[in-house]
C-alpha cells in the first residue's frame, strides 16, 4: 500500500513539474507574410467636425484591418480603425473646416502595415463654432443666463467667466455640460452690481469657440420665506393619498419626506399656494422623491406656473396668467446616480422667461409624469424673485 502511494505521488509530482515548465509560445502571427495590398477609390463626405471615407477594399487575404491617422490640430494626433467587414471609417474631432492630411493604411493580420495613402480633406463647420452662433448671455435674477441652440445634440462644456476683480484677470466660475437641442443655463448667487462676463464653448477633443463678452449687472433676488400656505379651491386636488403625505410636505424643508396625491386622480391636476405677499417671480426649484423613485414613477416630468392676486372662487382660470411651463431634462434613458442626486439633492431649477406682474397665489399644474399615472409626488419646492 505504502508503494502505491509513493508511486503516484512520484507521478503527480512529475506530472506537476511538467505543467509547470515552460511551454513555447504559440504564436499565429506569421513574419514572413506579404504586407498588405492598399484600399484604393478613397471617396470622401464631409460631415460637421468631421470626415467619413469610403474606399474599395484590396483582395487580400491578409488584410485584417484599415487604419487613418490624423492630426487635428499641432501635438493632437487622433486614429481611427475599421475591419475588414467595412469599407468605411467615420473620423471626427476637426475644429474648423480647414484642410487636414489623413493617412490610411492596410494592415495584415501579422501587424505589417501598407506605405500610407494620403488623402485631403475638409470638414464642415463644428458644432463648437455653429452653437457658438447662437449663444447669448444676459442679466438674470440672481445672476446671468445663457441660452443657444444645439440642433446636432453636440455634448458641448459651455464656460462661463468673469472679471471678478475688474482689473482683467478671468476667473471661471463654473462649466456646463450638455447635449440638449436647446437650453437656458443659469448662474447664481451673485450680487446686483456690474461686473464683465465672458462664455466660450469647448468640445470633448478641447476645441474651443471664440469668446462672448458682455457687461452685465444680475438683478436682485432673494428667496420666498417658508412656511407657504395652501389655498384649498373646488378643482384643486391637494388631499394626500395617506394623511402622511400631506401637502405642506412641499415646504416642510425636508426633502425626505413627500406630497403624494390620490391614486384615483386623474392628470393634468393642480394645487394653489399662497405665497403670504406678492412676489415678482423669477425662478422655481423642485425637489423630486428620494432615489429609489427618482427620476421614474409619479415625480413630476412636465409641469406649468400660473400666477394670481385674485383667484377665481369657483376653482376656474379666468383669472390666472401663464409664468412658465417646465419640463425636467434627463439627458440618459437610464437614470444615472449623478442625475438622481441633481433631481433629488439639488434639485431642479427652472426660471421664468419674462419679468412677470408681482403675485400672492401660485398655481402649479402637472401635466405628466415619468410613469403616466395619476399620482403626483413632490418632495420639495422653492421659490425666488423678488417681494412686494
Amino acid at each position: 500500500m505504502k508503494q502505491l502511494l509513493y508511486t503516484l505521488s512520484t507521478c503527480s509530482a512529475l506530472l506537476l513539474w511538467a505543467g509547470c515548465k515552460e511551454m513555447d509560445r504559440l504564436d499565429h502571427i506569421d513574419p514572413s507574410t506579404a504586407i498588405p495590398q492598399q484600399i484604393s477609390n478613397v471617396k470622401v463626405t464631409g460631415t460637421p467636425g468631421g470626415v467619413i471615407l469610403t474606399y474599395t477594399l484590396p483582395k487580400d487575404p491578409g488584410l485584417l484591418y484599415v487604419k487613418a491617422e490624423y492630426d487635428i490640430r499641432p501635438g493632437v494626433r487622433m486614429e481611427s480603425k475599421s475591419s475588414i467587414y467595412s469599407d468605411t471609417l467615420k473620423l471626427s474631432g476637426f475644429g474648423d473646416t480647414s484642410h487636414y492630411d489623413i493617412r490610411l493604411y492596410s494592415v495584415g493580420k501579422n501587424e505589417k502595415a501598407s506605405e500610407p495613402i494620403t488623402v485631403s480633406v475638409v470638414p464642415l463647420m463644428p458644432p463648437v463654432r455653429t452653437v457658438f452662433d447662437s449663444l447669448t448671455i444676459e442679466a438674470a435674477f440672481g445672476g446671468v443666463k445663457m441660452r443657444f441652440k444645439n440642433p446636432q445634440e453636440a455634448n458641448l462644456a459651455v464656460v462661463l467667466l468673469a472679471d471678478t476683480s475688474g482689473q482683467g484677470f478671468w476667473t471661471e466660475l463654473q462649466a456646463f455640460y450638455t447635449r440638449a437641442p436647446e437650453d437656458v443655463l443659469s448662474f447664481r448667487g451673485l450680487p446686483p452690481t456690474e461686473k464683465r462676463f465672458a462664455v466660450y464653448l469647448r468640445d470633448r477633443w478641447d476645441n474651443r469657440s471664440d469668446t462672448l463678452f458682455a457687461t452685465l449687472t444680475p438683478f436682485f433676488e432673494e428667496p420666498v420665506p417658508k412656511p407657504f400656505t395652501i389655498l384649498r379651491l373646488p378643482t384643486d386636488t391637494n388631499e394626500p393619498v395617506e394623511s402622511q403625505y400631506p401637502v405642506e410636505r412641499m415646504w416642510d424643508g425636508d426633502i425626505g419626506s413627500i406630497f403624494a396625491s390620490k391614486h384615483n386622480t386623474l392628470t393634468p391636476q393642480w394645487f394653489t399656494i399662497d405665497l403670504g405677499a406678492p412676489v415678482v417671480l423669477s425662478r422655481v426649484r423642485m425637489h423630486q422623491r428620494l432615489p429609489n423613485y427618482t427620476l421614474t414613477g409619479s415625480n413630476v416630468k412636465m409641469y406649468e406656473l400660473w400666477g394670481s392676486n385674485d383667484p377665481d372662487p369657483d376653482g376656474g382660470w379666468n383669472n390666472w396668467q401663464l409664468l412658465g411651463k417646465f419640463s425636467n431634462y434627463q439627458p440618459s434613458g437610464t437614470p444615472t446616480a449623478e442625475e438622481i442626486h441633481a433631481a433629488h439633492v439639488l434639485g431642479e431649477d427652472h426660471d421664468l422667461d419674462f419679468v412677470p406682474p408681482a403675485y400672492r397665489y401660485v398655481r402649479w399644474k402637472t401635466l405628466a409624469t415619468y410613469g403616466g399615472g395619476p399620482q403626483v409626488t413632490i418632495a420639495e419646492i422653492f421659490f425666488w424673485g423678488q417681494i412686494q
